[in-house]
């Protein structure tokens, strides 16, 4: 296979680059520059939000297309424009923010979705971004482009710091704030799990939108936490705190305490959505212990500290507020 990759030197894009090259295919991927891309790669030169930024995909052909674009959707829509006839697949890492809020628990690939359009530029809301770019997707390539609804995503090379930031501070040790209840069940997906269906559906010419994150309950936030504290080796003290107390004290799931969210609409939203297309599509996902122990083995590998992305906010909590929390 020949797999054109627009990115392919962060998160999603260097794992899906990594899987490619494993499975002998040749990989091209045209980004900025501005990051090694794995060995292997043929590396194209260019900037989607500059007039000439495609101008080095001006030839050539390819067998599939992943696109790993998070901003304004024109750059898709762009691009679509330019491969349509010489690639013969083209998958697209979209994610479940592009649902209408809120959303019902269980809801699948049927829910109802954001407005938006293709021809956006600039700044644009993430969902607004995300749906704009499946449109213009759609537009182009009909039933030949994958949208790939991604969740959660978690793993080695993540760069946004959610699995790291736990890993480092119950790599410390002591009285840990654990956000309950402790079997609250998490949706998810490890970022090789991910890459490795992506892969399988462009050679399989699969098209339309799929949930791409993995069963609701695959972990529990007792049992990510409880493998945080294995894969370190550390004498973390887990403590166990009950929602109500979490919020009343003004602290914000999901950014300060990455990953978790109290039961409500907004979990229903992001850990409660149905996946049984994916699966039934061949999705695989390993035990979250394997995630976690990976995960931590590249951020020693890599001195510790996660690479962040600029676009988004650092997450985790204040020492001084968790220990005031831990106080009671």
């Amino acid at each position: 296979m020949r797999l054109l990759l627009l990115g392919g030197t962060g998160f999603v894009g260097r794992v899906v680059a990594e899987e490619a090259l494993a499975r002998g295919w040749e990989v091209t991927a045209l980004n900025r520059g501005k990051q090694p891309a794995p060995g292997g790669v043929r590396v194209l030169t260019g900037d989607r939000t500059a007039p000439d930024g495609l101008a080095a995909l001006g030839t050539g052909e390819w067998d599939a297309v992943v696109d790993t674009w998070s901003w304004a959707p024109a750059a898709v829509r762009d691009s679509a424009r330019l491969l349509n006839g010489r690639v013969g697949h083209y998958a697209y890492v979209s994610s479940r923010s592009v649902y209408d809020y809120p959303l019902v628990a269980g809801a699948g690939e049927a829910a109802p979705v954001v407005a938006s359009s293709p021809d956006l530029t600039g700044e644009v809301p993430y969902a607004e971004a995300k749906r704009g770019a499946e449109l213009a997707l759609e537009a182009e390539f009909g039933g030949r482009a994958l949208l790939a609804r991604a969740g959660l995503i978690i793993g080695p090379h993540e760069d946004i710091g959610r699995l790291p930031w736990w890993l480092n501070r119950i790599a410390e040790g002591g009285p840990v704030l654990a956000p309950g209840p402790r079997d609250l069940a998490l949706q998810y997906i490890d970022v090789r799990d991910l890459a490795a269906w992506l892969l399988d559906a462009s050679a399989a010419r699969l098209g339309g939108p799929y949930n791409l994150v993995g069963p609701s309950g695959h972990a529990t936030m007792g049992e990510l936490l409880e493998a945080c504290v294995r894969a370190t080796g550390s004498d973390a003290e887990l403590r166990w705190t009950d929602p109500e107390r979490i919020l009343a004290a003004g602290v914000e799931p999901w950014t300060e305490l990455p990953i978790w969210l109290a039961p409500g609409e907004l979990y229903d939203f992001l850990h409660n959505g149905s996946v049984e297309r994916a699966l039934g599509a061949g999705l695989r996902c390993r035990p979250v212990a394997e995630t976690v122990e990976s995960t931590w083995a590249w951020l020693r590998s890599i001195g510790g500290s996660a690479p962040q992305r600029s676009d988004r906010v650092r997450v985790g909590l204040d020492r001084e507020r968790e220990a005031a929390l831990l106080r009671g």
